[in-house]
């Protein structure tokens, strides 16, 4: 396990990237034209992302971002 110590522009930095990594593969999973094999490589890095998501923000903020299997087939 590693730790980290940021100041609360960092923090907010590493939200809005994190954000824009999930939006970004969320897109990419609506795509059809993107083979079912990527689409489950995706769908872990989303996971993966989303962890790391939720220990910056409040429980109530990663609702949105919940995967839904079936917004993304």
């Amino acid at each position: 396990m590693l730790g980290v110590i940021l100041n609360e522009k960092e923090v907010q930095e590493v939200e809005y990237m994190l954000k824009r990594e999930m939006e970004e593969l969320l897109l990419d999973l609506s795509d059809p034209r993107i083979d079912e094999v990527v689409k489950r490589a995706m769908e872990e890095k989303y996971q993966i992302v989303f962890k790391i998501y939720k220990r910056f923000v409040p429980p109530k903020e990663t609702m949105k971002y919940v995967l839904n299997k079936r917004s993304t087939q």
